[in-house]
């Protein structure tokens, strides 16, 4: 639950973690400044051969991690479709596909304690105010942390309701979703106080 770093070694985890997410930011923005689906298309087709840097092992394994959008997927093309407006829908998917394929290119590449050490850095002025650094550094790092983790539970949970009734989930999956998020979270903060806590 803690890393979701890849093992295998490629290019980017030699970057530094804020170099990396810097660039996450701003490629983030982009995708956000473009509308025309054909510029989104290309950003898209150019973060594919961003994981295809990586090797064949790494890009199969950022492909799954991007399983769990497939609801998603599904709910805004055929929203988009119903709307006939299929360039509005395609900018959407292909700008939220792009975007979570570079959250998780940084993810997989970057220690948890080097995105840790970046957002402490980032939060030293709120120390004037009260609050530690380390404190909300760990809490900004486990919530990038538990996004793809929490989006592949949803997807479980809805298949598995699926597999039981022929019903839509709808809102039904949301409070065993909590629940869910309820208990890694509870795992998470016991593997920190074995490692020796957030101090």
């Amino acid at each position: 639950m803690l890393t979701l770093t890849s093992p295998v070694e490629t290019w980017a985890h030699g970057l530094h973690a804020g170099l990396k997410l810097g660039f996450l930011a701003l490629a983030t923005t982009g995708l956000f400044v473009l509308k025309d689906p054909l510029h989104l298309g290309l950003a898209t087709i150019a973060t594919a051969a961003l994981y295809a840097t990586g090797g064949g092992r790494f890009a199969v394994t950022g492909l799954r991690l991007l399983y769990p959008l497939w609801p998603f997927v599904l709910i805004v093309g055929l929203w988009h479709l119903w709307t006939r407006d299929l360039s509005g829908g395609a900018v959407v998917l292909l700008r939220m596909v792009t975007a979570v394929a570079l959250a998780n290119f940084v993810t997989m590449t970057t220690k948890l304690s080097d995105m840790l050490m970046v957002f402490q850095w980032l939060s030293r002025p709120l120390a004037l105010l009260g609050l530690s650094p380390r404190h909300l550094a760990l809490a900004v790092a486990l919530m990038i942390r538990f996004i793809p983790v929490m989006l592949d539970r949803l997807s479980q949970i809805t298949q598995s309701w699926s597999a039981r009734s022929p019903r839509r989930p709808r809102w039904r999956v949301f409070v065993p979703a909590t629940l869910a998020a309820l208990d890694d979270a509870d795992r998470a903060a016991e593997a920190l106080r074995a490692r020796g806590g957030a101090d």
